[in-house]
């Protein structure tokens, strides 16, 4: 895989001045896509604007000064992708990656308290060492359980000072979902029904709208409404 990329060929979800330069910094692999996530060191200069050049956020980055997910970041091509939080505790700055109706990556500021939290859709589930569930979670973290109490496709707000599951969100009717991918991605909605399509095409999703998608495209953020801090949709 390339280690550099030009701005004319960065992912369409990056929010970009294609033309201000020719390369721009390529995050290292990590927990998440390319698409879906920026280096370290462009979120701290371009979006979150805590700085005016590349040297001042590697050295805000070295000073152990910037936080993901309750976690200090240590290298600049660090990938911060979507549905992390991300703090500067000493310039009481507190964000979380999310996409805007159009597909691009934004910060939303949110409050200290729900910097301490994030939600993750359970994307799989595996039996383990001495029957347990590991839970494989979005954003590459896994938790491991004694009880299969939980199923795919479910969001858990997940507390990160010790891995703890405050709540659980189930994919229902009624429930609130972010279309992360496809036509409609950025877009919340309500969940009406779910169209279960025998065979090995994926399950339908169908909106309260009377719009739909597939499942793989869903993200629920909320029981009824969203329970994390969200931009208007439109």
């Amino acid at each position: 895989m390339s280690d550099h990329m030009k701005r004319l060929a960065a992912p369409r979800s990056w929010p970009l001045k294609r033309k201000a330069s020719i390369f721009i910094t390529k995050q290292n692999a990590g927990a998440h896509s390319v698409e879906d996530s920026m280096a370290a060191v462009i979120v701290l200069r371009d979006m979150i604007e805590a700085c005016d050049t590349a040297r001042e956020a590697k050295r805000i980055i070295g000073n152990r000064d910037l936080f993901v997910n309750g976690k200090a970041v240590k290298d600049p091509k660090a990938p911060i992708g979507f549905m992390d939080a991300v703090s500067i505790p000493k310039m009481d700055l507190y964000y979380r990656m999310f996409i805007t109706n159009k597909g691009k990556l934004t910060l939303v500021p949110i409050s200290k308290d729900e910097a301490a939290w994030g939600l993750y859709k359970i994307q799989d589930k595996t039996v383990v060492k001495d029957g347990k569930f590991q839970l494989n979670l979005s954003g590459g973290r896994n938790i491991t359980l004694d009880k299969n109490d939980y199923k795919c496709g479910d969001t858990l707000k997940v507390e990160y000072e010790g891995q703890k599951i405050a709540e659980c969100y189930p994919f229902a009717a009624g429930a609130c979902v972010l279309i992360k991918d496809g036509a409609q991605s950025g877009k919340i909605k309500t969940v009406k029904e779910i169209q279960v399509i025998r065979g090995s095409a994926p399950n339908i999703v169908v909106f309260s709208d009377d719009t739909q998608t597939i499942v793989d495209n869903c993200f629920i953020i909320g029981a009824d409404k969203p329970a994390i801090t969200v931009e208007a949709s439109e």
